[in-house]
């Protein structure tokens, strides 16, 4: 299975060995089974490397965190390191007395920054780097420069000449998400592995992070939120639906976004003010898991088509967010929607400058299709630089009179 993970890019990676140049501690966070083992691994193949997933080594750590790390070598991978979040301030204490970079090279499955046990967050010490499950670009081992491209300006009308669209090659890519392991199994075992990586994450990553009974109840909320992707959050509903008070869903929402598996999209605003009441947008991280906890086939990309286009909304999302991370650390991403409910799938701002992205599942657009674009474009002023719509056509299109891009999928795995 490493030699399959190893096969695949890891952009990020360019990232970690830079921090672990200059930083005393770095960690490489991210969903478990994302490839974070097989990444940390890779960049640092000479470290001693300890995971706590070890029952002896869980022990010892959770029995004497200062003496556990007092033992470890100077330069060291921890792997896993959310299950005894003792260890943080034992290792800040070594850090004071050995400023050296790179000494430290952690990996988490949770959040480490957001769990209430970490009374210290090692800053000014520690670098976070975090990994996302794999982007279509590194399944195909393309450099993943959509983003930056589109950023630049740099997409211009282009009409292909032949179809240069593998049609079924979206809702295929849709399904397989993008964590490594599944995707080296047939359809049905890919989701018989989704199954299992849920119930290993009730089981087992909740009750490292969180005093929570009913694990199941966070299971069905995670169903339930792949049912509901890419949509306004309505904790009160969700909540009547399944049966738990507001309070216990904001907590369970929150323990899954420590988990990596769920996003909240928040709203922009020309104000920044008025950001903070209104409504974000949640987003399942991974579509293929999302995929299989709402019983969605490649076969449904024309059955089911309202539930098919909010999941592909989120999986757009989570390409361009991930490239983001490898554009500009000064990326920040949102979602837009006014009054008349007018709204774009993805806002991007840099400082003042705004960008958008409309996402469709189809083949063809039209005027209405950048309505969201041209009401975002007049609300932006003078910040606004650019829009696109990304659907499932071949060609670069100049969609009716606008001045807005319809740009084909495949470009965000093909540049």
């Amino acid at each position: 299975m490493d030699a399959q993970r190893n096969m695949y890019p890891r952009t990020i990676a360019t990232a970690l060995t830079e921090a672990l140049a200059d930083t005393p501690v770095v960690s490489l966070l991210g969903a478990r089974q994302s490839g974070k083992t097989t990444l940390a691994q890779a960049v640092a193949p000479d470290r001693p490397y300890i995971s706590l997933d070890e029952q002896n080594y869980f022990q010892t750590a959770s029995m004497d965190p200062s003496g556990f790390v007092d033992s470890l070598p100077e330069f060291v991978t921890i792997d896993e390191v959310q299950r005894v979040p003792a260890l943080m301030p034992a290792i800040k204490l070594s850090v004071d007395r050995d400023r050296r970079a790179g000494r430290f090279l952690l990996t988490g499955s949770a959040n480490l920054l957001l769990l209430p046990q970490v009374s210290d967050s090692l800053a000014g010490r520690m670098e976070v780097i975090r990994l996302q499950p794999l982007t279509e670009s590194e399944k195909e081992r393309a450099p993943g420069a959509f983003l930056k491209e589109f950023l630049n300006g740099q997409f211009k009308p282009e009409i292909a000449g032949t179809n240069g669209q593998n049609v079924p090659s979206v809702p295929e890519r849709l399904v397989a998400g993008g964590y490594p392991e599944p995707l080296t199994r047939s359809h049905s075992r890919a989701r018989q592995w989704h199954r299992q990586y849920l119930r290993s994450i009730i089981e087992r990553d909740i009750k490292d992070i969180a005093r929570i009974r009913q694990g199941e109840d966070v299971a069905r909320l995670l169903e339930l939120l792949s049912l509901r992707t890419a949509t306004l959050l309505n904790a009160s509903s969700l909540g009547q639906t399944l049966g738990l008070n507001r309070a216990t869903i904001d907590h369970y929402l929150l323990l899954l976004e420590r988990l990596f598996l769920v996003r909240r999209l928040p709203p922009w605003h020309r104000h920044a003010a008025r950001r903070l009441v209104k409504t974000p947008k949640v987003h399942l991280v991974d579509s293929g898991l999302a995929a299989t906890l709402a019983g969605i086939r490649e076969s449904d990309w024309l059955e089911r088509r309202a539930l098919i286009g909010h999941l592909l909304e989120s999986f757009v999302v989570q390409q361009i967010i991930t490239q983001g991370s490898w554009t500009d650390p000064d990326l920040r991403f949102w979602h837009y929607r006014d009054k008349d409910k007018v709204e774009v799938d993805l806002v991007i701002t840099r400082s003042q400058e705004v960008w958008g992205i409309e996402i469709k599942a189809a083949a063809s657009v039209g005027d209405r299709d950048v309505r969201g674009l041209q009401r975002l474009a007049a609300q932006s002023g003078t910040d606004f630089r650019g829009g696109i719509l990304i659907y499932t056509g071949a060609d670069k299109l100049t969609v009716g009179k606008s001045r807005f891009l319809a740009v084909p999928m495949q470009d965000l795995w093909g540049r």
